[in-house]
């Protein structure tokens, strides 16, 4: 590689070409990805000179183009992979703005079976902001759970524990809605490690039933439908995000919605707990036993039915 005042980082060039962001670039050149005039580059921090090295990724060249930064705003649904390209052959989150002809890519992460505000760009600075903890942006989900929460659960929801040897602890959790066998909760996260809030609940005994991130720093997703996306500019993104001014507190999104007095609330001694064992089947490693399991009981008393009938 040459050495002169033109070298840039190798995962900034990535970055800036649009492939993905510096963090997960970052990951490439780690998992020996990355190639630099035909060697493997695995060092971070290592520098090109744009002007002459030749820069791999899984075979493919990459180069910065004088290409418009596009920012993009999408309420993403269910059942997509929040990744470019999935070896599995599921949908991702790419396919639903195919119009886009610039090459994109998501900030940050939201699980397959997870919905709600999502968002793309090819400006690699602008998602290592978003996405870097020292950003401390506030990113908040509503999450609704299998059973009832109750005073003793959602403390336990509170507290800091210890997964896989990380310490995490949510910024905030409360009750918003008790319904009849669920609760729906919010959650208030300031870093957003992978899969915070499924491991957090997990941890405590608690099945999910839906997960939606519902705001990123001040910007919420009211008004864009589920699958709809919109352009936006970095002006407001930075503005409605909270990255402008580093001595002001992160933005926070305001909700609506009123916090259930749980010690207001009775509970019915028939009434399963959100940390019920019986809940376990509705995991994603026991959803499609449950299912078939479900389908088979509702074959056999449709059967019986019929027979009766024909009984009569």
């Amino acid at each position: 590689m040459s050495q002169n005042s033109n070298l840039v980082r190798l995962q900034k060039y990535i970055a800036d070409s649009g492939v993905t962001s510096r963090r997960k670039a970052e990951d490439l050149i780690s998992q020996g990805r990355v190639k630099v005039n035909g060697q493997v580059e695995n060092t971070l921090g290592a520098k090109i000179n744009p002007e002459e090295d030749v820069v791999h990724v899984d075979n493919q060249v990459v180069e910065v183009k004088s290409s418009d930064k596009l920012y993009i705003v999408m309420n993403k649904p269910r059942g997509y992979v929040t990744t470019s390209h999935d070896p599995e052959g599921r949908p991702t989150v790419l396919d639903l703005c195919q119009d886009i002809s610039e090459r994109i890519y998501p900030v940050g992460r939201l699980d397959y079976n997870s919905e709600g505000l999502l968002l793309l760009t090819n400006d690699g600075d602008f998602a290592n902001q978003v996405i870097h903890p020292s950003s401390k942006i506030i990113k908040m989900y509503e999450v609704k759970v299998f059973g009832i929460i109750t005073e003793p659960i959602l403390k336990k929801l509170k507290s800091k524990v210890v997964i896989e040897g990380t310490a995490v602890k949510p910024v905030s959790v409360r009750v918003i809605e008790r319904l009849k066998n669920k609760t729906k909760l919010e959650f208030r996260l300031s870093e957003g490690k992978n899969r915070e809030i499924r491991k957090i609940c997990a941890h405590n005994g608690i099945t999910i039933d839906k997960l939606k991130r519902v705001a990123i720093g001040g910007l919420g997703i009211e008004g864009l439908g589920v699958g709809k996306f919109a352009l936006v500019s970095k002006k407001q993104l930075i503005e409605r995000i909270g990255l402008g001014d580093k001595n002001q507190e992160p933005q926070n999104y305001f909700s609506t919605k009123k916090t259930v007095k749980l010690k207001d609330k009775k509970i019915n001694p028939s009434t399963k707990l959100a940390d019920d064992k019986r809940f376990y089947k509705f995991r994603k490693e026991h959803y499609k036993s449950t299912i078939n399991n479900y389908q088979q009981v509702k074959k056999q008393q449709q059967s019986k039915e019929e027979n009766a009938k024909k009984e009569e």
